[in-house]
């Protein structure tokens, strides 16, 4: 048996005794950071230098405290990215590229669209549309400090926009205001009491998980800010809470400038994200929905 299986035999069994239910991919993914080995040629691998085993050891052992491994590794991917990652910054999850998803579709067809993802964090979603619709003009903001730094690593010379500003401020983009095809957030949303992964709790940025009692605190201005930014026709998805399938589009109703209000399931079949398209405003920007304002 090689070294490579050895340690990571090892650090499997340290991580499953801390109780992480991933302990074998955690254990690889750290292997292929400690051992700068590509994960799926770990099998083949030669045996580490001393001073790389260590790393792994010490990797393991902050893994076994509950730190995020995508913060131990540095990275997180992200649909076709891999995006740089720390502490300071929430970690990408998966069911947000199914957001990606339906934020693409809704841009077929538009030449040059204009797009704004809101509380952006790393970037993901706003990287995600800018490489996968290079036509596309995308905003990207955030207002976290430490965010911010992450945020602008990962954004290089991508073309995103970052903009340092509160997505719940009734001015942030004020001068894109009726003009944006596309707006897409996922923003704080775990209501303030509800139990969170000791990964969560202790090490992500507690602004970028809570939103407020009931999770909607920043939902709540960020839908008032989706409807001043929209054109006509244009579009908004919503990340939210399990528990909002219903509160988020009763919510997106209750505004009374969208139509077309839907939630939509992640692959466990759990509410996830909901949508809308904003009404045409009789004295504003139109779109191809634009309502028959004499009535």
């Amino acid at each position: 048996m090689s070294q490579v299986h050895e340690a990571i035999a090892e650090a499997t069994r340290k991580l499953a005794e801390a109780g992480i239910d991933s302990a074998r991919v955690d254990a690889e993914l750290l292997a292929e950071h400690a051992f700068g080995v590509p994960r799926g040629r770990l099998a083949v691998a030669p045996d580490p230098e001393p001073q790389r085993l260590d790393l792994l050891w010490h990797l393991v052992a902050e893994r076994a405290t509950r730190v995020p491994v995508q913060y131990l590794t540095g990275l997180a991917p992200f649909r076709y990215l891999e995006l740089v990652v720390g502490p300071g910054v929430f970690v990408p999850r998966p069911e947000t590229e199914l957001l990606v998803d339906w934020g693409l579709e809704r841009l077929a067809g538009i030449e040059a669209p204009v797009v704004v993802d809101l509380a952006s964090g790393t970037g993901a979603i706003a990287l995600s549309v800018a490489t996968e619709c290079p036509a596309a003009t995308v905003y990207a903001v955030e207002r976290s400090p430490r965010a911010l730094d992450w945020l602008r690593r990962n954004a290089g010379n991508s073309g995103v926009r970052v903009v340092e500003a509160d997505v719940t401020a009734p001015a942030t983009l004020a001068e894109l205001d009726g003009r944006v095809d596309l707006v897409l957030c996922n923003p704080p949303y775990v209501p303030d009491a509800s139990p969170v992964a000791p990964e969560v709790s202790g090490h992500e940025p507690t602004e970028a998980v809570f939103g407020g009692p009931d999770g909607l605190d920043v939902i709540r201005p960020v839908i008032a800010r989706a409807a001043g930014l929209l054109r006509g026709g244009g579009a908004v998805g919503i990340e939210h809470d399990d528990s909002h399938g219903e509160a988020v589009p009763t919510l997106l109703r209750a505004d009374g400038r969208f139509a077309a209000i839907a939630d939509h399931r992640d692959l466990a079949g759990r509410p996830r994200f909901a949508t809308a398209t904003r009404l045409a405003d009789c004295n504003g920007p139109s779109g191809p929905d634009r309502r028959d304002c004499s009535k």
